[in-house]
């Protein structure tokens, strides 16, 4: 017994959260291979965690990123509560060699991915229902935002008109205006002309296979005459346009 309240001790220590009710961290550290029923697992506090975590997640990125497109905060959203997105923040909070354990598996060894993102939604579903959900909201964003930040680089990096409109509106006071000049070619197989315009100055047009790259295009060489990006526009999709 007193092992048990050394081992809830400690997590709580390491997530820096202490629970009302220890009972909801017991729970949530009970892995179904050790519950004598599955109902008494952390099964279901890791069905409400992921949900919570989406939430919080999502109203984060929703303020973080103002002029992000739908597509985009999905695609951010969905690398932020991946299964090894989860799994290494649990491994990074000790989560990992709390959980208890059914015989024949034992919280030191390399254990899937699954088990360790699981425990880590499931704590943040005893924090939500022990604290609510401001305090859980500051746990998930204080643990995650390494990962946030870095699923947000990643999506934006070649993403030049997020880029363009970003510093156009930090910097100028202006919002980019796309243009399609020209078009040519058969219909299966067409090419678009588009500059961009922003504030009053227009920029080189640029082309593409469709019109969404050739405005990705164009984004690239504004950023670039206004010395606001360095390099070649080197992404993959990018290169397939060549």
């Amino acid at each position: 017994m007193n092992e048990t309240l050394s081992a809830l001790e400690t997590c709580q220590q390491r997530i820096g959260y202490r629970f009302g009710n220890p009972d909801l961290l017991r729970a949530a550290l009970t892995h179904s291979s050790s519950a004598s029923h599955r109902i008494e697992s952390n099964e279901r506090l890791e069905f409400l965690g992921d949900a919570v975590l989406g939430l919080v997640v999502c109203q984060s990125l929703y303020e973080r990123l103002p002029r992000a497109q739908e597509g985009e905060l999905t695609k951010i959203k969905s690398a932020v509560v991946s299964r090894r997105t989860c799994a290494n923040v649990a491994a990074r909070l000790g989560l990992t060699d709390a959980l208890v354990l059914g015989q024949g598996m034992e919280p030191g060894e390399r254990l899937p991915r699954s088990l360790a993102a699981g425990v880590f939604e499931s704590i943040i579903a005893a924090i939500y229902l022990d604290g609510g959900l401001e305090v859980v909201r500051e746990f998930i964003l204080t643990n995650m935002d390494e990962e946030m930040r870095a699923a947000t680089a990643s999506d934006h990096q070649f993403n030049y008109k997020s880029q363009l409109q970003q510093y156009a509106q930090r910097n100028l006071n202006a919002t980019p205006v796309y243009e399609l000049l020209d078009e040519k070619g058969p219909d299966h197989a067409k090419c678009f002309e588009v500059a961009v315009t922003v504030g009053t100055r227009q920029f080189p047009g640029a082309w593409g296979p469709s019109k969404k790259e050739a405005e990705q295009k164009a984004a690239y060489l504004a950023l670039s005459e206004l010395g606001a990006v360095a390099g070649e526009f080197e992404s993959e999709e990018a290169a397939r346009t060549a």
